[in-house]
């Protein structure tokens, strides 16, 4: 199984900057992806990839060693204010199928 636990969100005015990062742990042959998705209240779950709300404010890099994805986000706007959610895609076995798994959510929120 595999345990994902997130850290960095937090309350930031307009045009902060917020680092999330979500290390995965537990018994796994391999972590296949790692990625970002957010939800706003009332809406579904969205990636967070390079979508045009978030293109040149959002990075989201990988640490395969660490098992740990990063997103860095910059030049925040209130828009952008959701529970952030980290996502992986592991191996339990060698030759097995692949599973998804979820963080536990973190709240950003924008706002002066």
């Amino acid at each position: 199984q595999v345990q994902l636990v997130e850290s960095g969100g937090g309350l930031v005015q307009p045009g902060g900057s917020l680092r999330l990062s979500c290390a995965a742990s537990g018994s796994f042959f391999r972590i296949n992806a790692m990625g970002w998705f957010r939800q706003f209240p009332g809406k579904q779950r969205e990636l967070v990839a390079p979508i045009d709300s978030v293109k040149g404010r959002f990075t989201i890099s990988r640490d395969n060693a660490k098992n740990t994805v990063y997103l860095q986000m910059n030049s925040l706007k209130p828009e952008d204010t959701a529970v952030y959610y980290c996502n992986a895609v592991a191996l339990i076995r060698e030759g097995g199928v692949e599973y998804q798994y979820w963080g536990q959510g973190t709240q950003v929120t924008v706002s002066s």
